[in-house]
Parts: C-alpha cells; structure tokens; sequence
C-alpha cells in the first residue's frame, strides 16, 4: 500500500480528511504558493470543481493539471531563450 498522508480540511461547512501521496501534495503545495492563496483555499476550488469525481481523485488530477502547465511553460521559455540566442 502506497504512503498515503493524510490531511483534514473543512469543506462546505463539513469537516473531511483527504489522502494523497506526499508528492502530490507537494505539487498541491506549490500550485497554492503560485497562486497566492492557501492550501485549503486551494481545496475549495477543487472540491467546488470537481462534479462527482472523488475528492482525492480530483486533487490527484489538479496537481498533474498544474505540473503539466508548469513543463509546458519550463519547455516554452528555454525554446525561446534559445530562439533568441540564434538572432
């Protein structure tokens, strides 16, 4: 079984524990720095956005969603630092 760590968090007026690995939660972490607002903030929007999706499903898939977008933008400024050594 995967080390899972798990967090409580109040959602909705209802308190709620969530279980992800620590990696994920690290990347929850930054996704919540990034956008200057806590974590649990962070967990609000989650839980308002994820339909009927699991709660720790829908974290899993934010925090992919934002390390995606943060390779891609990784990719994009070394593809035009490079572009703009060549001119």
């Amino acid at each position: 079984m995967p080390n899972l760590r798990k967090r409580s968090i109040l959602l909705a007026g209802h308190a709620t524990s969530v279980a992800l690995e620590p990696e994920f939660w690290d990347v929850l972490e930054r996704r919540a720095r990034a956008e200057r607002r806590s974590l649990a903030a962070l967990m609000i929007t989650i839980d308002q956005e994820r339909g009927g999706r699991p709660l720790a499903s829908a974290c899993r898939l934010a925090a992919l969603a934002f390390a995606k977008e943060s390779d891609e933008r990784i990719w994009s400024d070394a593809l035009q630092a490079e572009d703009q050594e060549r001119t």
